[in-house]
């Protein structure tokens, strides 16, 4: 436990300013995302270093395809979240709160494993599993401590306010942002926050580090083709070249809604090429290589999150094309 970053005391009341949803706590009340708590007149991280899960992943399974393709990427999670999607796929963890059984690990300590697995081809720590930016004070100490040989990448929803993801965003190598819906109605219904905050996040990133895009196509709720090119528009006016990983979903949690058509994805995929040059599909036995805008030949070749063949620069060794939007 550590007292909270960015909070206000109003009398007897506290406002956490860390998301968007401002959460205005009494004494012994706890926040939306489980995981902070007023005690004695302050606000407390529960899940400071209560890590839930760590592993070492191939960056594809991020997913990354455009950040040091076939690298390795020591990734953890904590408990809790800002967001209460039905369709959760880590829902024990992430709608648990700080309840369910952690591992601490100080942050030195964290740095100190992600440099043993250098020799594995490690090239750093993905916070990631559960919401990152609901363990804010762990990966704010983290960063503090950081090496120059170690990356910090993010797997996030996006909902944290301006000020403390400035604070931490030029440190941060690479985010994969869960864009779950262009549709503010989903994001109050089913995720039960807003989309305007998750779009400002996206656009600040994207003035600062690597972007990548995935959206979970959930069939009845975000896959009709007018919403989908909607989001792959608004993408390509922030960049054209960021990735946009469409994933199929398979019922999980609240939702038990039959997992998404392969055909459906197949669809979509090609509306979001009007607007995208790269667009990856998750979840489904189908190529991910990735290919050349120009003369649409493979750059990097792929099996599942397996890299077969690299691209040794930013340049289509087929066509000379520029590939801009790559991390070698």
């Amino acid at each position: 436990m550590k007292e909270a970053m960015f909070y206000t005391k109003v009398k007897d009341k506290i406002y956490c300013n860390l998301c968007p949803h401002e959460c205005k706590l009494s004494e012994g009340q706890m926040g939306l995302c489980k995981v902070r708590k007023v005690i004695g007149g302050k606000l407390y991280s529960l899940n400071y270093g209560k890590i839930s899960a760590i592993n070492l992943d191939p960056i594809e399974k991020k997913p990354l395809y455009h950040y040091k393709p076939g690298s390795l990427i020591l990734s953890v999670g904590s408990v809790g979240c800002n967001f209460s999607c039905g369709f959760c796929q880590n829902f024990k963890i992430s709608q648990t709160g700080e309840t369910f059984f952690t591992t601490f690990i100080p942050p030195e300590e964290l740095i100190n494993i992600a440099l043993k697995y250098k020799e594995k081809g490690n090239i750093g720590i993905a916070f990631t599993y559960n919401e990152p930016s609901i363990f804010y004070e762990y990966i704010y100490d983290t960063i503090a401590l950081l090496k120059d040989d170690i990356d910090i990448i993010l797997v996030s929803n996006g909902y944290i306010n301006e000020v403390p993801l400035k604070s931490i965003i030029k440190y941060v190598k690479a985010i994969n942002f869960d864009l779950k819906s262009f549709n503010g109605d989903f994001y109050k219904k089913v995720c039960h926050g807003h989309l305007e905050p998750v779009l400002k996040t996206i656009e600040i990133a994207c003035n600062n580090t690597h972007v990548e895009i995935t959206t979970l196509i959930i069939p009845g709720l975000n896959d009709s083709e007018e919403e989908i090119d909607k989001l792959s528009y608004w993408i390509s006016k922030l960049n054209p070249n960021i990735p946009l990983h469409s994933t199929r979903y398979f019922p999980n949690y609240e939702f038990q809604i039959k997992a998404t058509p392969v055909e459906t994805l197949i669809r979509l995929q090609s509306i979001a090429k009007k607007h995208l040059n790269f667009v990856y599909l998750g979840n489904v036995l189908l190529s991910s290589d990735t290919i050349c805008p120009n003369c649409k030949k493979a750059l990097i070749k792929r099996n599942g999150f397996e890299v077969q063949s690299f691209l040794t620069s930013n340049q289509c060794p087929f066509c000379s094309y520029k590939i801009e939007y790559i991390k070698i």
